[in-house]
């Protein structure tokens, strides 16, 4: 195999800037997935990208476990340029990975089609793949057809250390994107949203500061903005729009937007509201901007009214205006609470970034809440719903594994599993009712008096099913598991030696790689 090329930027014949190889890396691991997240990690910085690396596990501090526990994490940025109007998707990445990206991209309903480079060992190593991505980025970039294009290394490119950064920073007037989403440096999907909001907060702002900017195709607000960071269900920035008004403020676009403008009317907002308290690239370009960012969301009595309260004061509003805001929320939050009290215990988990914000709508509306767990790290704009939820007897787990959140639900043994796919799976197998949190929680408002009693008649019916799952359970029983799982004719015939030998054969393994890490 021929040895992998350095990059650099250097002149052509002609004077023009071009991209030019020098010096060689080690090349990255053949086959190698997210999983294989040590050697990549070894490969990338072998290949020069250990600032990349560095910069990834400073946005995104890593907990416990060091492989992605959900969907591919290029999943989150993907979903963030496919949703943005006049905007092209370029992947270059191993064909399975991208196989799976745009299967579950369609699956939730992108409605274009998704650009993909492919590559083999040697366009890999000898460089070969970064030309061909530069000739698909030229010839995607029509300007009436885009704003933008989007190119995204997954692992393998990454590790070997393609150099998106050389690409032309536009074409034509079409901007170009290039961003780094390998598994091993972005631990969740939802904080790979964050890589391209944030990339492209920042093209946006250097554009800003260059010059006259084009005004969003839906006008600018006459009002100061607050900028809206998160994706939420559609319903909920119109509601905080409401709730901002009294204050003489608007609810500004939200971040990750639909359309390049947006991106120049969100950085000229009053504050940012991070919504979703993990989007640490989006912040920094937010606060460079001059901007200050404001963490957790008007969920419930007590949440909407420090919020409000903060984001007045980050504004330079009077309290008069501020208690004004108030005294027009609250009630209304107040009596909705009221009315749709949860009577239960509940265990709550989730990878959406959301998950601190719907515990306290789920505490002020009356339910037990023993156990939180969410994939995201903990952030200063966590901090605020973290304490809250502390003071009123709520463990929560940063970074939480899949075993912490099974382990949390088996030794509480709630009325409702609120969690990911694998948590309800479990639940329902143990005869506890659950509901899938991406799909059924927070795909509802939340925020303010239309948030206010939204989960109690989902949860409540939720847990009104246990004799229905007891039922059920008693039902199945013993029809087997594990190996005996499935209709049989007869007794399954089990091979206990069959275990044993795959057993020896896997420690013999880890032996060898432990002696060989030794050596």
């Amino acid at each position: 195999m021929p040895e992998r090329q350095g990059y650099e930027v250097g002149h052509g014949p002609d004077g023009a800037i071009e991209v030019i190889e020098t010096g060689t890396a080690a090349p990255a691991p053949e086959g190698a997935g997210c999983h294989a997240g040590a050697e990549l990690a070894a490969a990338t910085r072998a290949a020069g990208q250990g600032d990349l690396l560095d910069r990834l596990a400073a946005d995104y501090p890593r907990g416990p476990h060091d492989k992605p526990q959900s969907m591919c994490p290029a999943f989150g940025s993907l979903r963030v340029g496919l949703r943005m109007r006049r905007v092209a998707t370029i992947l270059s990445g191993s064909a399975c990975c991208v196989y799976g990206l745009t299967f579950t991209s369609h699956f939730y309903g992108a409605r274009r089609s998704v650009g993909y480079v492919p590559f083999s060992s040697e366009t890999l190593v000898t460089g070969k793949l970064f030309e061909d991505i530069r000739d698909a980025v030229r010839a995607t970039a029509d300007p009436d057809r885009y704003d933008a294009v989007v190119v995204t290394n997954l692992c393998v490119p990454t590790a070997s250390g393609v150099p998106l950064r050389l690409l032309p920073k536009e074409i034509d007037g079409v901007r170009i994107i290039g961003i780094d989403v390998p598994g091993f440096g972005v631990p969740t999907h939802a904080e790979a949203k964050d890589v391209l909001a944030g990339a492209m907060l920042a093209y946006a702002r250097a554009e800003a500061e260059a010059g006259p900017v084009p005004r969003p195709e839906a006008g600018r607000e006459d009002r100061p903005c607050v900028a809206l960071l998160g994706e939420m269900f559609p319903a909920d920035p119109m509601v905080i729009g409401r709730m901002l008004a009294p204050m003489g403020l608007a609810a500004g676009p939200n971040v990750p937007c639909r359309e390049w403008r947006e991106l120049y009317a969100a950085l000229d907002c009053g504050a940012a509201a991070a919504i979703h308290p993990f989007y640490a690239a989006s912040m920094r370009e937010f606060r460079a901007a001059g901007r200050p960012v404001i963490g957790s969301a008007p969920v419930g009595v007590e949440g909407s009214a420090a919020w409000l309260a903060a984001i007045g004061e980050a504004c330079g509003l009077s309290a008069r205006k501020i208690a004004a805001a108030q005294e027009a929320s609250l009630p209304a939050i107040r009596a909705a609470l009221s009315e749709a009290r949860i009577d239960g215990t509940i265990t709550l988990s989730g990878y959406e970034g959301s998950e601190l914000i719907v515990a306290r709508l789920l505490v002020e509306s009356g339910a037990r809440l023993p156990y939180v767990g969410t994939a995201c790290p903990k952030t200063e704009a966590s901090r605020a719903d973290a304490e809250w939820l502390a003071a009123h007897g709520v463990t929560v787990k940063f970074r939480a594994a899949l075993e912490d959140d099974l382990d949390a639900m088996q030794a509480v043994r709630p009325d409702l599993a609120i969690g990911t796919t694998p948590v309800v799976q479990k639940a329902k197998e143990a005869g506890i009712p659950a509901l899938y949190f991406t799909n059924l929680v927070s795909a509802r408002p939340l925020m303010g008096p239309a948030g206010a009693g939204s989960l109690a008649q989902v949860i409540n019916a939720a847990i009104g099913n246990r004799d229905r799952m007891a039922a059920m359970r008693a039902f199945f029983e013993g029809v087997g598991a594990g190996d005996t799982a499935g209709v049989w004719e007869g007794a399954p015939k089990l091979r206990p030696d069959f275990r044993d030998q795959q057993r020896r054969k896997l420690e013999k393994q880890a032996r060898a790689a432990k002696s060989g890490e030794m050596i």
